[in-house]
């Protein structure tokens, strides 16, 4: 939080935040006739929705002081997005502007008095913010001058032509937010690095002494630096860097075969690109998890009293962990120079750390032999701004090193990365980025449709591009244009990313193959951005099926630097349509039509530029069960977190498939069906270790397995669920003959006798599919369903402890249909409310288990008058009474919010009384003193049409009807007849 001042002197504490949707109406009240002068008349939500980034300064009440908008490309009316920069080149006298170092501002506002102040402090916020920029332009075609606070901080741009028609201004980052000044380090910068480091130092001193700091200092040679920065005068910052490294460790725990194992291959190596390794594909780089989807055990590594005191520390690579791991153990195997250096120590002041990257390019020439910069950092230790400008290596299964590794290339550095649509002649360079891939021959394909037509076979259009540095092209984006959108839209819940109405159907695009030099992999983000830019879209969808899915031209593989910068988009609980009864009142084809299940990750023009927390504690989780699975999906799909070390261990893995419906016999568990899997992927983010957990060793912070293996843990979470025993046969002794069930207070005792073949204990998937398999072995009369004789069966009730029910349990109604003999058995039990509290249904046809789920604790009103419809004689099936039109919006997976919006709208009527306005509470208080004292009460119907509420409600039904009519067709609209 930091303070600005109006121009009458009003001091005023703000807050500077993204911009939220909740924001709109405010901004829109602080538009006044001069933003309009500057920047034309637009609609905020749409402009929220389609820029890049948007800022809001915010008092400490949240209120909105000032606003802007920045986007990759000046408004729509001046020239076309693509195009901008031949534009501003062509007409106007100055510096170089680029995609990657320019942003345009599309919409300043302020609360009056606040427009210098706010501008100022929101223009240094996003240089700070957005490492690569160097310039924020505004083009307007309005008028020649500016507001007052605009024109503090912008410059006008002198144009060559004088045939312009539009007026261009500029504000420099140097104007507001300089790059640090970096220097060597000197042993009188000792004391102010020292405060720097605060409380941070105090294990380093304990261990080293306490002038370790100076040593380090003065012992720079041509192996071992020390540097500085500085702001205005003042040291902010420290780092300390060494050319000694253990690459022989490096390579035994890490993935370094793409960066060539941190060794030289090639005198002319520092004189040219590096030669292209291993492209970010789909056979390539797949995660951990997707790598040991059987079994994965990672051996344990000593770790030291010193290393563990590293995790407890902010924005610090301990040195005494590189010193001891990496620097003291030389490597002298014969395989080539090393040819990187890494960082040892490394702090800097809060208020400069997004500016921690101005370092880098001192370092580099430190070194200039050397293409990479190595850092490790403590597992707990916080996310960090230094840290965007590396990549993070994937760990090997075996690896002892305890901590996590980043590097960052030279080439890396380079502000000339450029992305453009690819040509003819880039195919040799692309065939050298694919020769290693599987799926070579479909990228080829891809490109080829492409470069001859422009689409795919069934009409689709198709665009590619390229990205280059020096002219030499370092990866290849392919993408179509979304025909799916609305199957995507009624499957998936991508409106909590987006407003649909804001994007045109043109505007969609998928993601078909995204390959990567991973030297440039932390650039992905902005070359996403440029592709939306040049490919005019502002959504992209990115879809990953299931490993047993097969398709030439399908991904059935995560591509990492895809998943980091997307975000998972979380499935739709779907209506199970009786499409035959709905007739021409069914949905579309489009939204009901059977489709391979896949996962899906999205992005947009705004995501792109929002940063992702990594976190990288060690996870682990032990059991598959629901509640470990719902756990995992939690942390999974959280759009602005990301986990890298999450562990499953599980008897047998990962249950993400069933190949066949009738071994779903588990009755406890509706969850995380093969459909659920495939649209969760959760293999692309957690690492799976096929085993089972005999014990915890919580000093030293891991789990034994079975099979004795160890798995490292910084948090563990026990999720095992209900585990079936076989019960010892001969225990007779503690049943209870009164209750005939097992005496709470008498121990349990497990069998020790080997199970007979007929008893099944079922557990998970596994122990289903060995059941399944004896009965079809026994039993040849199955013929299908969870039950034999082709039952399916479904009780859901709240749960209660056996023989302790509550007595009001007992009361309520029953509500029968059919008989179990023939099949069609329905039993809702309701409580003295008239609430559903309990259905069970046995059925020889598949049950619509979601649909009936959404039953439960709803009042029969709501189930239009069930009890009176129900003891007139007019419900004969509750099976075919729930298909019925009139119940199908219960089972919307938006119904529990638009209950939620009743509820708000009733709590807060406000009804007309003799005595002025009363609540809904008071009403009812004064219609029951009325039937005491008169025989014609008042109605609270009649009241409750009156008022305002009941036209909000009235509005709300009808909205709640139209935002998702695309699932709700049965419904009548205004309108509509």
């Amino acid at each position: 939080m930091s303070t600005i001042t109006s121009s009458a002197g009003k001091v005023e504490s703000v807050t500077v935040r993204r911009t939220e949707w909740s924001d709109a109406e405010e901004i829109d009240n602080l538009i006044r006739p001069a933003a309009v002068a500057v920047f034309g008349r637009l609609s905020v939500i749409h402009l929220l929705e389609k820029a890049n980034l948007a800022v809001t300064l915010s008092t400490s009440k949240n209120e909105v002081l000032a606003h802007a908008s920045f986007s990759d490309h000046p408004t729509e009316e001046l020239v076309d997005q693509a195009c901008w920069e031949n534009l501003l080149q062509s007409h106007i006298n100055g510096e170089k502007f680029t995609p990657m170092n320019t942003l345009f501002l599309r919409l300043f506002v302020a609360q009056p008095g606040f427009s210098i102040g706010g501008a100022k402090e929101i223009v240094r916020t996003v240089f700070n913010a957005v490492v690569e920029l160097e310039h924020i332009c505004l083009l307007t075609s309005y008028r020649d001058s500016l507001e007052a606070g605009l024109e503090k901080i912008f410059e006008p741009l002198t144009p060559v032509m004088e045939e312009v028609q539009y007026s261009a201004y500029v504000c420099h980052r140097h104007s507001h937010c300089s790059r640090l000044y970096i220097r060597k380090a000197r042993v009188e910068d000792h004391d102010d690095i020292m405060h720097i480091f605060a409380e941070q130092i105090t294990p380093l001193v304990e261990s080293h002494g306490p002038y370790f700091l100076s040593e380090l200092i003065e012992v720079q040679d041509e192996e071992n630096h020390a540097a500085v920065c500085e702001s205005e005068g003042a040291v902010v910052g420290f780092v300390s860097v060494s050319g000694q490294l253990d690459l022989k460790l490096l390579n035994q725990c890490f993935d370094l075969g793409a960066f060539e194992g941190l060794r030289k291959t090639n005198s002319a190596h520092q004189q040219e690109p590096p030669e292209e390794p291993q492209p970010l594909e789909e056979d390539n780089h797949v995660t951990d998890a997707q790598e040991s989807s059987e079994t994965k055990e990672p051996v344990e590594g000593e770790v030291t009293a010193e290393e563990e005191r590293g995790d407890e520390h902010t924005d610090i690579s301990q040195p005494e962990y590189v010193e001891s791991s990496i620097k003291d153990t030389m490597d002298s195997e014969p395989d080539g120079p090393p040819n990187a250096f890494c960082i040892q120590l490394f702090t800097v002041e809060k208020k400069f750390e997004m500016r921690s990257a101005d370092f880098l390019p001192y370092l580099f020439k430190l070194f200039p032999d050397r293409d990479f910069c190595v850092i490790s950092v403590p597992k707990l230790t916080p996310d960090f701004p230094l840290l965007q400008s590396f990549i993070r290596v994937a760990p090997r299964d075996t690896s002892i090193f305890p901590q996590e590794l980043y590097l960052c290339h030279r080439w890396g550095l380079l502000r000339t990365l450029e992305v453009r649509v690819a040509v003819s002649s880039d195919i040799p360079a692309i065939q050298s980025l694919t020769e290693s891939l599987s799926q070579r021959e479909s990228v080829s394909e891809d490109l080829d449709l492409f470069l001859q037509a422009r689409k795919d076979p069934d009409g689709t259009a198709l665009q590619a591009f390229v990205a280059q540095v020096e002219g030499r092209v370092i990866g290849l984006i392919i993408i179509r244009d979304e025909e799916d959108v609305e199957f995507i839209r009624a499957n998936f819940d991508v409106e909590r990313f987006m407003y649909f109405s804001h994007h045109q159907r043109e505007e969609h695009g998928r993601l078909c193959h995204f390959l990567l030099n991973p030297v440039f992999q932390h650039h992905a983000k902005y070359i996403f951005k440029e592709v939306l830019r040049l490919a005019h879209k502002s959504c992209l969808y990115y879809l990953l099926h299931p490993p047993h899915y097969s398709h030439k031209n399908v991904s059935c593989h995560s591509l990492t630097t895809v998943l980091n910068f997307m975000v998972p988009v979380s499935p739709r609980r779907q209506i199970i349509y009786p499409l035959e009864e709905l007739g021409i009142n069914a949905p579309s084809q489009q939204i009901t039509q059977e489709q391979a299940h896949f996962a899906l990750y999205y992005t947009n023009r705004k995501l792109i530029m929002e940063p992702k927390v990594t976190i990288n504690a060690r996870i682990v989780v032990v059991g598959a069960s629901d509640t470990g699975l719902a756990f995992l999906e939690a942390l999974t799909f959280s759009p602005h977190l990301r986990f890298n070390n999450l562990t499953l261990i599980s008897t047998h893995g990962l249950p993400d498939r069933c190949s066949d419906d009738n071994m779903r016999f588990l009755a406890t568990s509706h969850c995380y069906s093969d459909q659920d899997q495939a649209q969760l992927s959760l293999r692309s983010w957690i690492s799976v270790v096929t085993g089972k957990m005999k014990a915890i060793d919580r000093e030293h912070k891991h789990v034994e397995l079975m099979a004795n293996g160890k798995v490292n843990y910084d948090y563990l979470i026990l999720c095992t669920g209900l585990q079936y025993q076989m019960p010892s046969l001969t225990s007779i002794d503690i049943i209870d003959q009164t209750t005939s069930s097992l005496n709470p207070h008498q121990p349990r005792y497990r069998s020790t006798w080997p199970a007979p073949s007929n008893l099944f204990t079922l557990n998970d998937q596994h122990d289903c599919s060995n059941a399944h398999q004896w009965l079809m072995d026994n039993f040849v009369e199955l013929t299908g369903g969870r039950l034999p004789g082709g039952y399916n069966y479904l009780h859901v009730a709240k749960p209660t402890s056996k023989g302790h029910e509550p007595p009001s349990a007992k009361k309520g109604r029953d509500m029968v249909t059919g008989r179990t003999e023939t099949g069609n058995y329905f039993h809702l039990h309701l409580s003295q409310h008239d609430v559903v509290e309990s259905i069970t249904c046995l059925s020889k046809n598949a049950l619509p288990v979601s649909n009936l789920l959404c039953l439960y604790r709803k009042h029969q009103l709501l189930l239009n008058h069930l009890c009176s419809r129900y003891h007139e004689g007019l419900v004969h099936d509750l099976y075919s009474y729930f298909r019925e039109n009139w119940c199908l919006a219960l089972y919307h997976d938006r119904f529990a919010d638009f209950e939620q919006e009743v509820r708000q709208i009733m709590d807060s009527a406000k009804l007309e009384g003799e005595s002025g306005l009363v609540s809904i509470q008071e009403a009812l208080q004064k219609i029951v003193d009325d039937k005491a004292e008169s025989d014609r009460p008042t109605s609270l119907s009649e009241v409750f049409q009156k008022s305002e509420a009941y036209s909000a409600l009235r509005k709300s039904v009808l909205d709640y009807l139209k935002y998702n009519r695309y699932h709700l067709t049965m419904y009548a609209r205004p309108g509509l007849l």
